[in-house]
């Protein structure tokens, strides 16, 4: 799922793929284009098994992250019922993030690093994310895989009402009038998160993968990734012009 004004970023990297499988972001104030992906894919593949990678998140040790990802990929063929969200074990009482608190684990063969979601804490005062910290909970890396139908089940138990409104596109699905369709479809729909209407609202659809050593970070604040190069002895001309501004950031995000 990408967006036009990116273009200039991925063109190479999607250069010969095949259209069907390269979907637009056709609006910025509605945050559900994981459902309009979605119903693309369960057309193509109503057996398949997704995965969900945020593209402004960062892992230092991508072996590490790759073996949890094959695993959630493979706990996921076995337990079709439940969607896995790589949780990451906290290195801080971070309150820009959100955290997971695990439930009961799951029992043999899954491993004991997998547990049901008790609850999803959204961006913590500093109180509650020292006492989420202190009582085993993680944070929330965002990367979810799941079997296609468990993730459509999911949001239908969610939020109703908007599952009838995009199965009404549904019959336009590649063919010439899709576009236009979705783009109808977008403009008349309430903003909506994919946190906090769809996951939190059923945490009993959901497993957490308790990810250790991974060195996620999420970059989507600019600050963030300023650090992140200067922790690894990178200097950009463009970072140093930032000085006075990382400041004021660094303050504002905690």
């Amino acid at each position: 799922m990408l967006t036009r004004t990116h273009e200039p970023f991925y063109a190479d990297q999607v250069a010969g793929m095949p259209s069907a499988r390269v979907l637009f972001s056709l609006a910025t104030g509605v945050r559900l284009l994981q459902f309009y992906c979605l119903m693309r894919l369960c057309e193509m593949d109503p057996k398949g098994i997704v995965g969900f990678f945020p593209s402004d998140h960062y892992f230092s040790d991508d072996e590490a992250f790759a073996g949890q990802v094959a695993l959630a990929y493979a706990i996921a063929a076995n337990q079709p019922e439940v969607i896995i969200l790589l949780g990451i074990t906290p290195e801080a009482p971070e309150t820009e993030y959100g955290w997971i608190e695990p439930g009961v684990p799951f029992e043999s063969p899954v491993p004991n690093c997998v547990s049901r979601v008790s609850r999803f804490w959204e961006k913590p005062p500093q109180t509650l994310a020292s006492a989420l910290m202190e009582r085993g909970c993680l944070w929330n890396s965002f990367v979810m895989i799941g079997h296609v139908n468990a993730y459509l089940k999911l949001i239908r138990n969610a939020v109703p009402g908007l599952v009838k409104l995009f199965e009404s596109v549904r019959p336009s699905l590649f063919t010439a009038s899709e576009t236009a369709a979705v783009s109808d479809l977008y403009s008349i729909i309430r903003a909506t998160s994919f946190s906090q209407d769809v996951l939190s609202a059923r945490p009993i659809d959901l497993a957490v993968l308790r990810g250790i050593g991974l060195g996620w970070s999420d970059l989507g604040v600019p600050c963030r990734v300023l650090s992140l190069l200067e922790s690894k002895g990178v200097q950009t001309e463009w970072g140093s012009k930032q000085g006075g501004w990382r400041a004021d950031a660094a303050v504002a995000t905690g």
